[in-house]
């Protein structure tokens, strides 16, 4: 079976645009990534309304993406802080890779926002596809074969 004859509705890219591909989403993982917790930081640092907020929100913690914790200040209603769930993390480096094409194609002339380096020796990070055999080779598009997986199924009109 060929590419295009592939239905893609149960495509794996497809799926996980559906939890995160929005740009709202993604800022959220940005931030959340960079520290941030509370509602209303993610609120004043991405400047969007707070329905907009509210509904990423929801959407992420009901993929298990990140997680509600209650805390309450003295005085005030229970709040919930938004984490990162293991589900969460594992998207560092979707961020990273979405990061390093922007620095290249759409960053700011001045430099990027973010320096992301490694803590114990200080070098830049960057993200790349790795071959899983011995030789752990960087890989391009044109070092790979592409081929219908188990889930495949053919398109039908």
């Amino acid at each position: 079976m060929k590419w295009l004859e592939t239905d893609t509705e149960n495509c794996s890219v497809r799926r996980t645009l559906d939890l995160v591909g929005e740009k709202w989403s993604l800022l959220i993982l940005r931030d959340a990534f960079n520290g941030v917790r509370r509602y209303d930081e993610f609120r004043r640092h991405l400047g969007l309304s707070e329905a907009v907020l509210a509904d990423r929100l929801r959407k992420l913690v009901a993929a298990g993406v990140l997680r509600a914790e209650p805390y309450r200040e003295p005085g005030a209603r229970t709040r919930h802080e938004y984490r990162l769930t293991p589900k969460g993390v594992d998207l560092w480096p979707v961020l990273l890779a979405l990061k390093q094409w922007g620095d290249a194609y759409a960053g700011d002339p001045e430099g990027a926002v973010l320096d992301i380096r490694h803590t114990d020796c200080g070098a830049p990070v960057r993200v790349v596809v790795q071959c899983e055999g011995e030789e752990q080779a960087t890989l391009a598009p044109r070092d790979v074969t592409v081929r219908p997986g188990p889930g495949a199924r053919p398109l039908t009109d």
